[in-house]
């Protein structure tokens, strides 16, 4: 069985509601956030297999369609290649919120279906989150967890909490070697 760190996208890997970005429906609006790529290519290095795990309820909505999310994720992709850094596979929820499917964060679908197809031990990964539906997934897939945030002294349960992913690779790769 493997190791993984499973991300949440926007707020841990790119910009969100921040002056420059409100929400990101184009590939223009996609900013990486600093740190990101060393920080997942200290994640390869390690041998650590890394995966997005993202709510993108903005396609159930209308507000962008599928072929434009998988156009955001292509540069994300070629954002993290500039610093020799990959992600291993990308699972989102396109539904509406409230909608009640089992994918939506905070249910664990995505999580659970990465680690069938990717024979994860779950108990040894990590999933790093910005929001309390991240943490409630990561936790309710048998994960440790880390939240990312910098405006909330709550974390949610979360096992962890840092500033940013950049801050978080050290205890991340520390749980990782022990494991």
């Amino acid at each position: 069985m493997k190791k993984a760190v499973f991300l949440d996208r926007d707020g841990v890997i790119n910009e969100v509601l921040t002056r420059r970005v409100k929400f990101v429906n184009n590939p223009k609006d996609f900013h990486l956030m600093k740190g990101v790529g060393t920080s997942i290519k200290l994640l390869n290095d390690a041998g650590i297999l890394v995966f997005v795990v993202t709510n993108q309820g903005g396609v159930g909505l209308g507000y962008l369609k599928e072929t434009m999310l998988q156009s955001i994720h292509e540069k994300m992709k070629k954002d993290l290649l500039k610093y020799n850094a990959t992600l291993d596979d990308i699972a989102y929820c396109a539904h509406k919120p409230n909608q009640g499917c089992l994918c939506r964060k905070p249910e664990a679908n995505m999580l659970l279906q990465l680690a069938e197809k990717y024979h994860i031990d779950l108990p040894l990964s990590i999933m790093v989150g910005d929001r309390e539906p991240d943490i409630k997934a990561g936790k309710k897939a048998g994960c440790k967890t880390i939240l990312v945030h910098q405006r909330t002294s709550d974390c949610f349960g979360a096992d962890a909490s840092f500033p940013s992913l950049h801050d978080a690779i050290p205890w991340i790769l520390e749980q990782m070697i022990e494991a």
